[in-house]
C-alpha cells in the first residue's frame, strides 16, 4: 500500500520523551495504518476501519475478549 499520502498522528497518550509512541493514519482508503513512531520506516500494521473502530471502542469500555 502506498503510504505517501498517510497523515500520521501520534497518540495523545504517548510519553513526551518519545518512548512507547504509536502513530496511526486513518485517512487511507479502506485501511487504517499503525506504526512505531521511533521507527517510521519500519513495519506497518494494517487493519480495516471497522476493526479499528471496534478496537478503540473496546479500549474506551475497557472490555477485551481474550
Amino acid at each position: 500500500m502506498d503510504l505517501n499520502s498517510a497523515a500520521w498522528r501520534k497518540s495523545s497518550h504517548s510519553g513526551g520523551d518519545g518512548a512507547q509512541c504509536v502513530e496511526v493514519a486513518v485517512n487511507l482508503p479502506r485501511a487504517v495504518a499503525v506504526r512505531d513512531s521511533k521507527n517510521p520506516d519500519g513495519p506497518v500494521l494494517f487493519t480495516t476501519p471497522t476493526q479499528w473502530k471496534n478496537f478503540i471502542s473496546s479500549i474506551k469500555r475497557q472490555s477485551f475478549n481474550y
